[in-house]
């Protein structure tokens, strides 16, 4: 892989802070730049910290009226499963920040998976256009696996090279989910990674100083064309890094 950004904080604490500064921080530069902010939300422990910072302490340094939101990728289950990436993003973050429904762009997972993957497309057709489909920040989570978004290893979605959303069949976990592909990820303006937790330390390694096995490690398929990657680690989770910043 190219030579990456990491950052690397004490705890998960001061983790999902440093993800609420980066949040804000993107909020603000895209919004005086574009007037809006397209930010796609990832599932996960580190994540709803950061939601819940932000919905808590930090909601009034952001102009909701300018953030759509998207998501990575979600779990074949209706919006109020406890399993759904959007439910949780609710319960935490969306319920509490002032904005309208037009501004949340779920993905419909209670439709059946390739339906849902194909509105998903129609969606982000819709709202961020068909020339240059980028969003202005991706956050992606990894897990112990290497997999990021529902990007798991040796699964169909890895080899996809055009359609921007697909179903994944995950026979290890015996589901489907829905996700963002690589192709369509990469194209991001920004992609910030948020990984905590010793469990993530020997993949971690694999992906970021190991060979390049996207088979293996799908995280390593991340690669933003022209925008910029950011990992955002705690000690744990970079523990086993030779040099992390």
């Amino acid at each position: 892989m190219k030579p990456a950004n990491i950052q690397v904080y004490p705890n998960p604490q001061l983790l999902a802070e440093a993800a609420v500064k980066h949040f804000i921080e993107q909020a603000h530069l895209n919004i005086s730049v574009n007037d809006r902010f397209n930010v796609a939300l990832s599932g996960g422990s580190t994540p709803k910290a950061m939601h819940q910072l932000l919905a808590d302490k930090y909601s009034d340094l952001v102009d909701w009226s300018k953030v759509n939101f998207y998501w990575g990728d979600e779990r074949s289950v209706p919006p109020e499963h406890p399993d759904s990436n959007y439910g949780m993003a609710k319960e935490t973050l969306l319920d509490h920040i002032d904005i309208e429904p037009r501004q949340v762009h779920r993905i419909e997972a209670a439709l059946p998976p390739e339906e849902a993957a194909y509105e998903y497309i129609r969606t982000l057709r819709d709202y961020i256009g068909s020339e240059t489909p980028n969003l202005d920040l991706i956050f992606l989570g990894m897990g112990d696996d290497g997999h990021t978004a529902s990007l798991f290893p040796h699964t169909t979605a890895l080899q996809e090279t055009e359609n921007w959303v697909v179903a994944n069949q995950v026979e290890k976990l015996d589901t489907w989910r829905i996700t963002l592909t690589a192709p369509f990820i990469n194209q991001a303006t920004q992609i910030t990674f948020l990984v905590a937790g010793e469990n993530k330390a020997l993949a971690l390694k694999q992906i970021l100083e190991g060979p390049h096995q996207p088979e293996l490690y799908p995280s390593q398929l991340i690669q933003p064309v022209s925008g910029q990657l950011l990992w955002l680690l705690d000690q744990a989770a970079a523990s086993r890094l030779e040099s992390p910043e």
